[in-house]
């Protein structure tokens, strides 16, 4: 599945508050949009502290930071506030969200199958249209990787 030159899956999905929170609500901005499947282990928090590290960068290029896991509020809170990220992570509890952008696979894990999201991450223009999609995302480098493509779409 590939979302790439096409309108971006809408979607409204509670934040670490429980406030809603829509991709509607970014029009006229870029959104990153990253899946990460569990907070507080290694290589979402190595994620999400690179994203954080490097907000300053996405901000001045008119792109905002959004997390999805199926974690859940409290969670969320818990791992925002431990690693001061400064961009809410939303709450896909049903994957939902995760199985329209093609993130909710089948997994391997020391031989055992399970559901689950893969870690990818999808670049959103402002007018609502996927430009760019990672999947199957390997944590080291990736934050460059997604600003430079940002820098070369300007």
């Amino acid at each position: 599945m590939t979302l790439q030159n096409e309108l971006a899956p809408q979607f409204t999905l509670p934040n670490e508050n429980g406030e809603s929170v829509s991709l509607a609500d970014f029009k006229g901005k870029n959104v990153v949009l990253y899946f990460y499947p569990k907070d507080m282990t290694p290589g979402c928090t190595t994620q999400a502290c690179d994203f954080r590290d490097a907000y300053t960068d996405f901000s001045d290029l008119n792109a905002v930071i959004l997390g999805v896991s199926m974690d859940d509020e409290k969670k969320h809170t818990k791992f925002i506030e431990k690693h001061e990220l400064p961009f809410s992570l939303l709450v896909d509890e049903d994957h939902e969200v995760a199985e329209k952008y093609g993130v909710w696979v089948l997994k391997k894990m020391y031989g055992r199958e399970y559901m689950g999201i893969e870690r990818s991450t999808f670049l959103i223009n402002e007018a609502g249209i996927v430009v760019k999609e990672w999947r199957k995302v390997r944590v080291k480098n990736h934050i460059e990787d997604v600003l430079s493509y940002l820098k070369g779409a300007k």
